[in-house]
């Protein structure tokens, strides 16, 4: 069995005439892991999956599945990838295991073995209750727990989810999620989503995309580590919000700050520190010095939205890469 990585991209680029989609992109991913490509409205996620799914071939660079190139090996790397897109196509005149079953024929599993499969992804996926329930009549949230059973039917190694929470209530993201997190023990996950908490709740690592080409590709953690600086300290305190504004921007240490007040005579003040620098000690000294009242001193990491909206806004300075 190769024991390789599960998806390799090099220099991968994609052109739909002058517009270039994916500009030179090069990633990895090993087995068993749960990714998440993140990025806005044509960034390039899509493309990249159609890609790696052999929807699409690419205008340069190369990309591999479980070491089979995805253009000169197409069908075997078809085999072993389950792919859920983010227009799930259903056939919504058919029934929920007359459909698996069907997908599962087409996908060359044999009858005994599309019987067996189609039972274990309609436990596996919550569909028992409307197996036998026309699709078109049910709920976006079940439509959507037909569609990663599709993807799981033939047990591929890899599979690729475009939003697969996108329409759904809070309940149904939540089941979404952890039917992902229990695919990892047997396969790779691939998953692009515009929802910056579900990646960072679900997945192990994350590549962000912007304008076609990776910004930053790394574990939440060490993200927040690199990139997301110290996070934010909040402060509540008890003096006049002009005074205070006037105090934070005149430190060195604040690199930003935000003063809102709000009850009895308190603001909430939002600090962001520059690089290196815990500002708790630093507030809490200068509220003592100036004989406020303080009520509330707390420091937030940077959320994966926050590295996200660094990364990817236009002015930025530093080089990610």
């Amino acid at each position: 069995m190769n024991s390789g990585p599960m998806i390799e991209v090099e220099n991968l680029t994609k052109r739909y005439g002058r517009h270039t989609a994916v500009n030179n992109v090069s990633f990895t991913v090993a087995r068993g892991e749960i990714v998440g490509l993140l990025g806005p409205n044509g960034a390039g996620k899509s493309t990249i999956m159609r890609v790696l799914a052999c929807f699409l071939p690419a205008t340069e660079g190369t990309a591999r599945v479980a070491g089979l190139d995805v253009f000169h090996a197409a069908d075997a790397v078809r085999r072993r990838i389950g792919y859920m897109p983010e227009n799930n196509p259903l056939y919504p005149d058919m029934r929920v295991r007359e459909y698996l079953k069907f997908r599962a024929r087409l996908k060359g599993l044999d009858v005994p073995r599309s019987r067996e499969r189609v039972d274990v992804v309609t436990e596996q996926c919550g569909l028992a209750d409307v197996a036998q329930r026309i699709i078109g009549t049910l709920s976006k949230g079940y439509r959507q727990r037909v569609g990663l059973a599709d993807a799981l039917v033939h047990e591929p190694d890899l599979i690729i989810l475009d939003e697969p929470t996108i329409g759904l209530d809070p309940h149904q993201i939540r089941a979404v999620r952890q039917l992902i997190k229990d695919l990892a023990r047997k396969h790779t996950v691939l998953i692009s989503s515009h929802i910056l908490p579900e990646i960072e709740l679900t997945c192990q690592r994350v590549i962000i995309l912007y304008q076609g080409r990776v910004l930053a590709a790394d574990s939440t953690a060490d993200l927040q580590s690199r990139l997301g600086r110290n996070g934010e300290v909040v402060a509540e305190v008890a003096a006049p919000a002009d005074e205070l504004r006037r105090c934070w921007e005149a430190m060195d240490t604040v690199e930003h700050a935000e003063v809102i007040p709000v009850k009895d005579g308190y603001c909430r003040c939002t600090l962001v520190p520059r690089a290196g620098v815990d500002l708790r000690p630093v507030v809490f000294q200068t509220v003592v010095d100036r004989g406020w009242s303080l009520r509330e001193l707390s420091h937030s990491p940077a959320t994966l939205e926050d590295i996200f909206v660094r990364v990817t806004r236009p002015d930025r300075e530093e080089d990610l890469f």
